[in-house]
């Protein structure tokens, strides 16, 4: 689980039975703790600070309406992240942005498959993989991707959340969120690879060796 929930109380029957009974400490915890990867989440998956607020502000306001039929059957940040997935989805089906199904294979608008001549990011130098430019353009890429990968990758490489986790909070089995997460890392490293083509050392050629997701996350 991600350093956010982490902070969990040891006992979270106790902490959502003080929600369910109305303790407006608890509720106000519960904001505290979790509106950092939830707004995160938002942010990534809408591309626009203002929508993110709006919708970091339905998850809370849903989730206190539906506290009641919460059954604990998952962790509490897992129902929000799911809250939150699903206010955003709504969003952006509302701006008729479409999405991307795991299914499809990864094409430009034309129908030509994209490049598979991808850039090994651990061959890179550190100060480059650290610089404000590289994060700016790592971001870029991300907010690109169908918001279908796009919440798997936010959850998995960048909050940590586990495999199980990810699954549960986007409602997918643990292989579509292994397939997608895949999927996001093609495309980000194809993305990338004009980016990084140039800097690449001459005796590491582009395509060596496995990316491993701790590249996006270091720089993020």
């Amino acid at each position: 689980m991600s350093n956010q929930t982490n902070t969990a109380q040891p006992n979270e029957a106790q902490f959502v039975a003080a929600l369910k009974a109305g303790n407006q400490a608890a509720f106000a915890e519960m904001v505290e703790r979790y509106s950092p990867t939830v707004y995160n989440l938002a942010l990534r998956l809408m591309n626009n600070a203002q929508e993110a607020e709006d919708v970091l502000q339905e998850t809370f306001i849903s989730a206190f309406r539906a506290l009641d039929r919460f059954e604990g059957r998952s962790q509490l940040g897992t129902w929000l992240y799911r809250i939150a997935y699903n206010a955003a989805l709504m969003r952006l089906r509302r701006r008729q942005i479409p999405t991307t199904s795991i299914d499809e294979p990864l094409t430009t608008e034309e129908g030509e498959s994209l490049p598979r001549q991808l850039v090994d990011w651990t061959a890179l130098p550190e100060d480059l993989l650290l610089s404000g430019e590289l994060r700016h353009v790592l971001d870029a890429a991300v907010a690109v991707l169908p918001a279908t990968l796009r919440s798997v990758f936010v959850l998995r490489d960048i909050e940590g959340l586990s495999t199980a986790e990810t699954a549960d909070a986007l409602n997918l089995t643990e292989t579509n969120v292994k397939v997608r997460l895949h999927r996001a890392r093609l495309a980000l490293r194809e993305q990338l690879t004009a980016y990084f083509a140039p800097v690449m050392p001459a005796d590491r050629p582009a395509g060596h060796g496995h990316m491993r997701g701790e590249a996006y996350t270091r720089v993020m």
